[in-house]
């Protein structure tokens, strides 16, 4: 299922990067969040080759949610985000991702991020581990295991959006005292914490589940957690009798070394 996942993110970055070298147009959506074709495109993609392969799979997608068609979910479902960073996207900076994820038991089990504009792949599952694949010409070229890092007190990095900064996340970034800040776009800061070059990614912020599934996955496989307030995982499939908050994630953190919240008194909160 993850090759088939690979395939399709692949696919859906080819047609994102099509878009991405013209004069496209910008919309809004009715959340005010702003949308391109690019998002559909990649969107259509890979439903069509996720329902190829998985017809009896269902595939809850960003695009297709915000256009009122929202499936019944089950225990195994697969959550897209097509263009996770849209703002990047539109910014041109490279830092926009391709999103699948796969949801089991309202866990993020194995999950897929591909931000073709950089030409990084990284994928992962909860049996197999995490990867980070190099891809040139829309073809992987290199691939390696990647894993979180153990935390080193003296030379703490935290992640923070790029295009999403709140007031409460400076806070809490100005509680951890002298650490260095690296801004980053999109479903990237879970793999920047996956591969070991960061160690901390405060979300105090609206994110839905399609943001955060694929990436909570691949961190998860190389050793790292999401975790909301309280201590409990960051988990999937959150719907209410009225839909009217369906897919929505409470605020969380991301950490590549679990030791974090103890050492910077995390665990009631923050």
């Amino acid at each position: 299922m993850i090759e088939k996942f690979k395939e399709a993110a692949l696919v859906a970055g080819q047609e994102a990067m099509k878009i991405y070298e013209t004069d496209f147009m910008v919309e809004d959506k009715e959340d005010g969040s702003p949308v391109t074709i690019a998002d559909q495109a990649a969107e259509d993609v890979i439903i069509k080759i996720l329902g190829e392969a998985f017809p009896d799979l269902t595939v809850i997608g960003e695009e297709s949610t915000a256009a009122g068609k929202v499936p019944e979910t089950c225990n195994r479902f697969v959550i897209v985000d097509p263009i996770d960073g849209t703002k990047e996207f539109i910014k041109k900076n490279g830092e926009f991702t391709v999103n699948i994820g796969l949801i089991e038991g309202g866990v993020a089990i194995a999950g897929v991020v591909y931000a073709p504009a950089l030409g990084e792949l990284y994928w992962g599952d909860c049996h197999n581990g995490a990867f980070k694949a190099t891809v040139e010409n829309n073809k992987i070229v290199s691939t390696k295991p990647i894993r979180s890092r153990g935390l080193d007190e003296n030379n703490v990095v935290v992640l923070a959006s790029r295009s999403h900064r709140t007031p409460e996340t400076q806070s809490l970034i100005d509680r951890l005292g002298n650490v260095e800040v690296m801004a980053a776009g999109s479903s990237l800061k879970f793999c920047r914490l996956a591969e070991g070059a960061a160690d901390f990614y405060p979300r105090l912020s609206p994110t839905m589940e399609w943001d955060t599934a694929a990436g909570q996955a691949v961190l998860t496989a190389a050793g790292g957690a999401t975790i909301v307030s309280g201590g409990g995982p960051l988990l999937y499939n959150k719907r209410d009798e009225t839909n009217q908050r369906a897919f929505e994630n409470p605020f969380f953190i991301a950490v590549g070394d679990e030791q974090i919240i103890s050492r910077f008194s995390l665990k009631s909160g923050w």
